[in-house]
């Protein structure tokens, strides 16, 4: 029809997608061919967005396998070197992605589909500096645009060896014969070799199905034999290499396909070939230029490391049934199941045991033909899946409340904050703050980590990996706490309550429970395994509903529970154990808002069912739920800390303000040395500040830098948090600033997009700086 043959492609697709009775998979590969005629196939970035992939089961009445074949290498010394590449890899680079992989190429090869890369070659500006063809009778008018005399062709000759560069190819070592037969060696300088040992059928799919296979000399490789389910080959897989053979045996094969499920086939015409690849396709039998006598690096399989040596030496050992051999050296079973291995490693080994290949035969092809997704296969979720997100039991409530959700860290989900009709991000965040300042607030802390540690060496464990002393606590209190790595900058932060005699619950950051989990293991187990401790996390067992706010206890005072509420009885920083509703719970007087707050802990079977308790008896006290927004202003306000914000990997205690909890008492702990050592090499740090905007309504980004006027000089530190605060009426913002608590009330520029914004240094505390709203 005289088009263009991506033109002729474009037209068939679109004519195939508009066919209702047509289910086209793109961007799809079929991994498996089972009993019963089923084709299991994996659809990548189907449709919905959200999914990542679909894993389709198909059966079918009739099977047809144009899967088509996979060029081989041709196995030499050093043929790992980068520089050496398969023929259709040097193509794919050059017209797929515009990449030039070399400047001097040399093509070796042992069939005639390789001089296809010529003209790429030329297009790409890569000179060609020899062919060397391990065929002695190629006619030379096949070679397309090789009448220049600088291409040195050379006939019956063969690569043995690369000379490498360091990681690149230098040249090539290549044997041949002159005209009399005698032997002759040369070098040929190059950086890239184009390779092409022949093409293997992708049997895969038809041994799957059960179908058996027989070589074939013509192509040196494997082909599908006799079928024995409903299938049908064509193309290259049934070694028809040339485009009008496959064109040809496409249309016949689809015509029969038809017939055998019953429906006559239409006349169809064959697309004619004007230009491209009219030649038989021929190949030399040409698999190593190494017969493996020598530890040389002549690899096989390049995905196991399998060598030429290796193949001899299992031989040799007495592994040469192929099942034996494959398992004695690993040959075909890396990533790519030997796609472009196998062949090479049959014919090798018949070369070894002097028999032909067919004799040796092929190793058990298996599915998945290429990796396959576990989710794709089992997972039936419609939502995040690559790191599923992780829950509270309040989560479904929090969304039908209209909650915002957040990642907290860890992929946990929390609200960030829960606008009503018509509110926007910032009114509702102001709301939740009033309630939390005013009345009583409620929110979902059950992602905060958390682990039982018990053992008669638990108070040694503490001990070691906080800075403050935890030896000297009681049952029934808590204490606050700072961990440090070994460079002895603040790791994590938390609250640890010791519940019993034998029993303590240390309490974690949301995104470091993770690492926290981490550091913890390895130390007792690797560092310190004389320790007589079990550490169980049990951030998932339980539900936290933390209420908190000035009305906070006047609100539970009314629940239905046996707990003493009073202030007397349950004081700041201690822990209490009753019934609420009938529900069994666990409260800490612990404050992340700088209120009056109760964390109230429960069995994550009854999580849902307290906060629905809780929601309903505070409605009394106008109840607020919090999100994590509202939160992150409550602790800017108070001065508290929050990694990944003033905890940033560069700051030890004493320059967040917190030298208080660094105990002069205790011999050691974790880091300790370390931020001795850096504090005298580095007197003046970056410390914690409170900073002011003299524009009271301006809000800095998060980040932003605090530098003198002159942009070129060093940044002195930067803006950790701001945000407007309804309490004080205007913005506020914490940060870290070079000897910043002595530099209290002067004025520095943070710069926010190319502007220079001035801030007032102070105290970074802005709320109830003695800390009495929170012990109430």
């Amino acid at each position: 029809e005289g088009q263009f043959a991506i033109d002729w492609i474009a037209r068939t697709v679109d004519e195939l997608k508009s066919m209702d009775h047509v289910t086209c998979l793109w961007n799809s590969t079929a991994w498996g061919y089972q009993e019963g005629n089923m084709v299991c196939v994996s659809e990548r970035d189907p449709k919905p967005a959200e999914l990542i992939g679909r894993n389709w089961k198909i059966w079918a009445k009739q099977v047809i396998l144009a899967t088509g074949a996979i060029e081989r290498p041709i196995v030499f010394e050093n043929n790992d070197v980068p520089g050496v590449m398969l023929c259709s890899a040097v193509i794919e680079a050059i017209q797929m992605y515009g990449v030039a992989p070399g400047t001097r190429a040399v093509l070796f090869t042992n069939n005639s589909s390789a001089y296809e890369i010529l003209p790429y070659l030329q297009a790409a500006g890569i000179e060609l500096t020899a062919i060397v063809d391990t065929r002695s009778d190629v006619e030379m008018d096949t070679i397309i645009g090789t009448d220049d005399s600088s291409v040195e062709v050379l006939l019956g000759a063969s690569i043995q060896l690369v000379i490498r560069a360091g990681r690149r190819v230098r040249g090539v070592v290549v044997h041949a014969q002159d005209s009399s037969g005698k032997e002759k060696v040369g070098k040929i300088e190059c950086d890239l070799v184009c390779v092409s040992g022949g093409w293997n059928p992708s049997v895969h799919l038809f041994s799957q199905s059960r179908g058996t296979l027989r070589y074939d000399d013509n192509i040196a490789s494997f082909v599908p034999d006799q079928a024995i389910q409903a299938t049908l080959c064509t193309g290259a897989i049934t070694g028809e290499m040339s485009l009008v053979a496959s064109l040809k045996s496409a249309v016949q094969i689809g015509s029969k396909a038809l017939s055998r499920i019953g429906i006559e086939a239409p006349p169809i015409s064959i697309p004619e070939v004007t230009k491209g690849d009219h030649t038989d396709y021929q190949v030399d039998t040409f698999w190593s230029s190494t017969a493996g006598f020598k530890r040389v690096k002549a690899f096989v399989d390049f995905a196991g490391d399998v060598t030429v040596f290796d193949l001899k030496l299992a031989i040799q050992e007495g592994f040469d049934e192929i099942e034996h051999l494959k398992r004695y050296t690993t040959t075909g079973m890396g990533l790519d199941q030997g796609k472009t291995a196998n062949v090479n490693a049959i014919g090798i080994i018949a070369f070894h045991l002097d028999c032909h290949p067919s004799e040796v035969g092929t190793t058990t092809f298996r599915p998945p033909y290429t990796p396959v997704e576990f989710g794709s296969i089992a997972g039936s979720q419609t939502g995040d899946v690559v790191l599923p997100y992780r829950h509270t039991p309040m989560t479904r409530w929090h969304k039908a409340h209209g909650a915002v959700m957040y990642e907290a860290g860890a992929r946990w989900r929390r609200p960030g904050y829960y606008p009503k009709a018509g509110e926007s991000m910032n009114e509702a965040i102001n709301r939740e703050c009033y309630a939390v300042r005013n009345h009583v607030g409620i929110y979902d802390g059950s992602p905060l980590g958390k682990f039982i540690i018990r053992g008669k060496d638990t108070k040694k464990l503490l001990n070691l990996i906080y800075t403050n002393r935890f030896s000297w606590l009681k049952p029934g209190k808590g204490k606050y706490g700072l961990m440090l790595n070994e460079e002895g900058l603040v790791f994590d932060d938390g609250v640890t309550f010791r519940i019993d005699d034998d029993q303590y619950l240390l309490s974690c950051s949301t995104g470091g429970a993770p690492a926290v989990e981490r550091k913890l293991d390895k130390l007792i187990n690797v560092e310190c395994p004389e320790l007589n401790v079990i550490i169980t996390p049990v951030t998932s067992q339980w539900a936290n509903a933390t209420v908190c706010g000035p009305l906070a206890r006047q609100m539970l005072q009314s629940t239905d529970s046996d707990i003493d509420w009073s202030r007397e009885a349950l004081p700041f920083m201690r822990f209490a154990e009753g019934i609420i509703a009938g529900m069994p719970v666990r409260v800490f007087r612990v404050s992340f808002t700088g209120e009056l707050s109760f964390e109230i802990n429960t069995p994550s079977r009854y999580g849902l069912e307290l906060w629905k308790y809780l929601i309903e008896v505070g409605q009394n006290w106008d109840i607020c739920p919090v999100g994590s927004e509202a939160n992150h202003v409550l602790r800017v306000e108070k001065g508290f800390l929050s990694l990944a914000h003033e905890v940033d990997g560069t700051v030890d205690p004493i320059d967040l303000g917190h030298g208080w909890i660094v105990s002069r008492k205790k011999k050691d702990f974790i880091g300790k040395r370390s931020m001795e050592i850096r504090r005298q090499s580095q007197p003046i740090r970056q410390e914690l500040v409170g900073l002011l905007p003299k524009d009271s309504k301006q809000l800095i980004s998060e980040g932003a830098p605090i530098a003198p006027e002159d942009k070129q000089a060093l940044s002195e530190g930067f803006v950790s948090a701001c945000v407007w605060s309804g309490v004080l009426e205007r913005t506020i913002a914490l940060g870290v600033l070079t000897d910043g608590r002595s530099r209290i009330g002067e004025t520095v520029l943070a710069w926010d997009q190319g502007e220079s914004l001035p801030l007032e240094v102070t105290r970074p505390i802005f709320y109830d700086a003695e800390g009495i709203r929170l012990r109430m």
